[in-house]
């Protein structure tokens, strides 16, 4: 049984290597590549900045007013404001609606 199965094993690796084909780029590959990365960039850069920043925003600024509010609730029951949860959120948020302004120019778009 054990002398069967290793026979069917080395059939299928046989089968496989004689069966593989390898493949050769045709050409400028990085040429290619670049010339998809030039023409998608546009586009990257579009979807982003009317897409992801504007979610991004949206999440961080219900978290923050969310925290703010349990925060509030907290100080009307304990006394004691905890300001480091709301304003580290706030932090975030600015920083998110102003990466749109900085962020192309660090990656050079």
């Amino acid at each position: 049984m054990k002398l069967k199965r290793m026979a069917i094993v080395f059939i299928v690796l046989a089968a496989l290597t004689l069966t593989a084909v390898t493949a050769y780029a045709a050409g400028d590959v990085a040429g290619a590549v670049e010339s998809t990365w030039t023409t998608a960039r546009g586009q990257i850069k579009t979807v982003v900045n009317n897409v992801v920043f504007p979610v991004l925003d949206l999440i961080l600024a219900v978290f923050f007013f969310v925290k703010l509010g349990s925060a509030y609730f907290d100080y009307r029951k304990s006394g004691q404001f905890e300001w480091t949860a709301p304003a580290i959120l706030f932090a975030c948020l600015v920083f998110v609606l102003t990466a749109p302004t900085y962020l192309w120019s660090i990656l050079g778009m």
